[in-house]
């Protein structure tokens, strides 16, 4: 995976795993699973996710820290290409691991009224969305000497085109067809 991506995480973490969505076991049972689904596609990403995340808590429990690496599916053709992954096998985020040779402090999360709300979808809380915006700022200030705030970050991801090959990718993997 080193080879991949030139990210320093990657480069100088003690251990690097990559969780999939893999269906392709599921396949060579099943000839004729209906794996082109959206929704097999959904299964396999919460899977993943659900999987990647109680592997860092394991790792924090133990002392260790980790780094998810959503970047490589910036080169997801060229990370399958490497390591071989079969149809119906696509890489989804990648997690350093390792002891942290720093203590920083943690990223701020999005605060609780913006993403729980009892019998209904929480709307928008302006104030809320100005707090954070602000912590974020204040973060990126200490970890990287210049104030990037989070809407401003936010607007640029989703006012631009998102890692656009990943559809065609996807469906010559086997996924996303239907």
């Amino acid at each position: 995976m080193k080879r991949l991506e030139a990210h320093l995480d990657i480069v100088h973490c003690a251990e690097f795993l990559l969780f999939c969505i893999d269906f392709s076991k599921h396949k060579a049972m099943f000839p004729d699973a209906q794996i082109d689904w959206a929704e097999v596609t959904l299964i396999g990403a919460v899977d993943a996710g659900i999987m990647a995340q109680n592997v860092l808590l394991a790792a924090e429990s133990l002392g260790l820290g980790g780094v998810y690496i959503g970047a490589l599916r910036n080169n997801a053709q060229k990370v399958s290409d490497v390591l071989s992954l079969p149809d119906y096998c696509v890489p989804l985020v990648g997690l350093c691991l390792g002891y942290p040779d720093q203590d920083p402090p943690f990223k701020p999360r999005l605060p609780k009224e913006m993403v729980y709300a009892e019998n209904a979808c929480p709307s928008l809380n302006a104030d809320a969305v100005e707090t954070y915006n602000q912590a974020v700022a204040d973060y990126y200030e200490l970890r990287k000497g210049s104030p990037i705030p989070w809407k401003e970050s936010l607007a640029k991801t989703l006012g631009n085109p998102v890692r656009p090959h990943m559809l065609a990718f996807l469906q010559k993997k086997g996924f996303l067809k239907r």
